[in-house]
């Protein structure tokens, strides 16, 4: 079966890190209880990487978006564009 990675990067609001990683992490070990996930910090960032089933990945998009939803107050806006994250995915390759 096919896996696909996500990395999506997060900039909180320097007042509100702390509240946006708690719940981000609240949130992916109750979403991703069954893919393999990790978060990462920065100065600035929190890094959100899942690997999952390919056949989940629209439905996990879709959750994740009405999730984010609730979340973009917690967060700056990257760009007009992209908004409130960077988001990449791809094939896992092993």
């Amino acid at each position: 079966m096919a896996k696909k990675m996500s990395i999506v990067r997060f900039k909180p609001k320097p007042e509100c890190f702390d509240e946006f990683l708690q719940n981000i992490q609240a949130w992916q070990s109750q979403v991703h209880a069954n893919d393999d996930h990790l978060l990462m910090r920065t100065n600035e960032e929190v890094v959100a990487v899942v690997v999952r089933d390919s056949e989940m990945l629209h439905e996990n998009i879709q959750r994740g978006v009405a999730w984010l939803d609730s979340q973009r107050a917690l967060l700056q806006e990257y760009n007009e564009v992209d908004r409130h994250t960077l988001p990449m995915t791809g094939d896992l390759v092993v």
